[in-house]
């Protein structure tokens, strides 16, 4: 008898779930417009509900249509392209390095990176924190 009290009391919820879909091809580094994605009467586990969420993300992997858009295959949409020339910061107990470098791949805001030191030719990671902009973590050697 429970369940089928539990199962009355939800069944309007689950038949009002919906999920989204892509309504084309949207490949991977395409960032999501409102055109790009429908409602789907169905709900789809890590699938997003609603086109807030996913409006302005950038595609990991290539999303096919009528399929459902799930949130772990977007991500924030890349500020920095491989080779682009970034500038990067370091900073320590008052100290500041500011230094050039060229990116080894794309990266969104707040993605850790790996950045070629023009002048040192080492490698070094970091934090993109604008567009063109690297914080540099841990030591400042390669940074000369």
């Amino acid at each position: 008898m429970r369940a089928f009290v539990l199962l009355v009391l939800l069944w309007p919820s689950l038949a009002l779930s919906e999920s989204l879909v892509a309504t084309r091809l949207i490949r991977a580094t395409d960032v999501i417009r409102a055109g790009d994605v429908t409602y789907q009467a169905q709900a789809i586990t890590g699938a997003a509900t609603h086109p807030d969420q996913v409006i302005g993300l950038e595609a990991r992997v290539a999303l096919y249509p009528g399929r459902p858009v799930r949130l772990a295959d977007l991500g924030p949409a890349a500020v920095v392209e491989r080779n682009d020339i970034v500038r990067m910061v370091y900073r320590r107990a008052g100290l500041v390095i500011l230094s050039e470098g060229r990116a080894l791949a794309r990266a969104g805001l707040g993605d850790t990176i790996t950045v070629m030191n023009l002048g040192s030719r080492q490698s070094v990671q970091g934090v993109v924190t604008t567009a063109g902009m690297v914080e540099v973590t841990g030591s400042a050697g390669a940074m000369r």
